[in-house]
C-alpha cells in the first residue's frame, strides 16, 4: 500500500503547494514512485506546477525525475449507491488508481474547508501543515490570549483533524503522523518569532502533533514555479555556483525530509 501524505490547512498563502512540490520531487529524485493529487479544483496550483515542469523539461531536452500528476476522475452520480457522495468517490477512485503503482501518494489540499479536503485528511498516513510564522495563521490551530502566550482552546482546523483521526482509530489503523511546519520564517530575531515558537511547542503537546523545520522566506521559490523546478533541479538545468541562499534552502529541504521520517526514505541529496 502506498504511504499517503496530505499537505493541508484551511488558510491560503502558507506555501502548501511549494512544500508539496519539493517533497514530491525530492522523493522522486531518491528513486521513489510518487503520485500527486491536487484537490484545489479551481486553481490547481500543484497540478500546474507539474505541467510547467514537464513543458520546461521537454523544451530543454532534459529528463529529470518528476512526480506523476493525476486529475480526479469524473463520476456519474446517477450510478452511485444511495448515500455515496460523488466527491468522496472521485477521491477514492483517484487514490485507488495509484495505490498499486506508487510508493507515495501526495495530496495537496485547498486553503479552505471542502468535503474533498476533509476526506483526504482521514486518509493521511502523514499530514503536513505549513503555517506562516504569524498569530493570524496560528489562529487556525488554536485561540490564544491577548498576549499571545496562553492557549485558550483548539480552533476549527485542529478540530477537523481530530475528527479525521477517529475513523482510523476505530478501524485499528496507525494514527495520523501530524507534522506542523513553521513556514516562511524571517531571519531576524523578533519578539513575535519567540512567542510563536513557545506557543507552537505548547500546542504540540496538547493536541498531538510534531513540529518540523519549514522554509524561510526566499525569492527563489517564486522564481521556480514558471519552469516547474525545485531547488534540487538547479544544477541539472545549468545553474553553476549556487548562492548562499540557495544552498541554505537546500539544507532546509534536507532537514524537512529527515524530520518527516517517511518509511524507507533517507534524505541523500
Amino acid at each position: 500500500m502506498a504511504h499517503i501524505i496530505v499537505v493541508g490547512n484551511e488558510k491560503g498563502g502558507a506555501g502548501k503547494s511549494t512544500v508539496a512540490m519539493h517533497v514530491a520531487t525530492a522523493l522522486s529524485r531518491m528513486g521513489h514512485k510518487v503520485g500527486v493529487l491536487d484537490l484545489d479544483l479551481r486553481q490547481l496550483t500543484l497540478g500546474r506546477y507539474i505541467e510547467n515542469r514537464r513543458a520546461f523539461l521537454a523544451k530543454a531536452g532534459l529528463n529529470l525525475p518528476t512526480p506523476a500528476f493525476t486529475p480526479l476522475p469524473e463520476i456519474d452520480a446517477s450510478q452511485l449507491a444511495e448515500g455515496v457522495h460523488p466527491a468522496d468517490q472521485r477521491l477514492y477512485a483517484a487514490v485507488g488508481s495509484l495505490q498499486d503503482s506508487c510508493d507515495f501518494i501526495l495530496i495537496d489540499c485547498p486553503g479552505s474547508h471542502t468535503r474533498l479536503a476533509q476526506v483526504a485528511h482521514s486518509l493521511a498516513d502523514t499530514l503536513i501543515t505549513p503555517l506562516n510564522d504569524s498569530f493570524v495563521d496560528f489562529d487556525m490551530l488554536a485561540r490564544v490570549d491577548s498576549e499571545g502566550e496562553e492557549i485558550l482552546g483548539p480552533s476549527i482546523y485542529s478540530e477537523m483533524v481530530w475528527s479525521a483521526k477517529q475513523p482510523r482509530a476505530q478501524a485499528g489503523l496507525d494514527p495520523i503522523d501530524w507534522v506542523v511546519l513553521r513556514n516562511r520564517v524571517g531571519s531576524q530575531a523578533m519578539i513575535n518569532k519567540d512567542k510563536m515558537e513557545r506557543v507552537v511547542g505548547k500546542l504540540a503537546k496538547r493536541i498531538g502533533f510534531r513540529t518540523a523545520p519549514g522554509f524561510s522566506e526566499r525569492v527563489v521559490f517564486r522564481e521556480l514555479f514558471p519552469r516547474g523546478l525545485t531547488l534540487l533541479d538547479l544544477r541539472d538545468t545549468g545553474v553553476r555556483g549556487l548562492s548562499i541562499s540557495n544552498i541554505a534552502a537546500r539544507q532546509e529541504l534536507r532537514d524537512l525530509i529527515k524530520a518527516l521520517n517517511l518509511p524507507g526514505v533517507k534524505a541523500k541529496f
